[in-house]
């Protein structure tokens, strides 16, 4: 059975987590299929959203824990990069890359959520940084949580591992959206929808500035956005979503 599952409707591409018999925790292979599929969907033309999902009843309950008996440290580190490799994945991607999340999203299942750059979570979803509740601890998903809601919050998650509901998440801003039970599926697809109809450039573009200047002093990240918002406005794309605006008609973008 193939633990990652591919779906390209229109313009939205699917990948779904499918190994709900083991809560689609992460092993080598399920991570290097999650990766290897988010970068070829990055270079298919045709997609211009992802969406993250999964079978079963949970999204992610973190690393399968058959991974962590009788290696060596050396072992530990290469197998530890590959499961955390979706930081700098989803991180890297021209496209925005959203979660829909039922279930625990826990451990490194959390941290993919927390990668994402948006989120949807039904109302009975849960989130935890659990593996401290197993002598490990979630450094990975410490990443981006952390810039999400401050190194006091992080703390106090990663180092207590107690689990939240969906609506202390989207209050806390791991979440953008929380919707009833029934309508995850559609109101996910309405978010990628509404972002696929909007110039892949300047989405490319917006992605990469608001990423860049968490990294940077602010002076500095101030004139970087300056320069790439600049570079956007001088593409045919730009021009032409502004002349479509003034002239009341939909843009037709070609990505340059």
């Amino acid at each position: 059975m193939m633990e990652i599952l591919t779906e390209k409707k229109g313009r939205i591409g699917f990948i779904i987590l499918n190994r709900p018999e083991k809560l689609n925790t992460f092993n080598v292979p399920f991570a290097n299929e999650l990766n290897d599929n988010l970068k070829r969907m990055d270079m298919d033309n045709e997609i211009k959203v992802v969406i993250i999902k999964a079978n079963g009843k949970n999204f992610s309950t973190g690393i399968d824990l058959d991974e962590f008996s009788g290696k060596t440290h050396e072992e530990y580190r290469q197998i530890i990069k590959v499961m955390d490799e979706h930081n700098h994945t989803i991180a890297n991607m021209k496209k925005p890359v959203i979660a829909q999340v039922q279930g625990y999203a826990l451990a490194n299942g959390a941290g993919l959520v927390f990668a994402c750059d948006m989120a949807v979570a039904c109302e009975s979803a849960k989130f935890g940084t659990t593996a401290i509740n197993v002598g490990l601890i979630c450094l990975g998903p410490a990443l981006p949580l952390s810039k999400l809601v401050g190194r006091k919050k992080t703390l106090e998650m990663v180092l207590t591992g107690e689990i939240i509901s969906a609506l202390e998440a989207y209050q806390l801003g791991l979440v953008n959206k929380i919707v009833p039970d029934e309508k995850l599926e559609e109101e996910t697809l309405n978010l990628a929808n509404v972002l696929a109809l909007k110039s892949p450039l300047a989405l490319q573009i917006g992605k990469q500035g608001i990423y860049k200047m968490q990294d940077i002093p602010y002076h500095q990240a101030a004139d970087y956005m300056s320069e790439l918002f600049a570079s956007l406005a001088s593409t045919e794309d730009a021009q032409e979503g502004i002349k479509a605006f003034k002239e009341k008609r939909t843009p037709k973008f070609k990505g340059h």
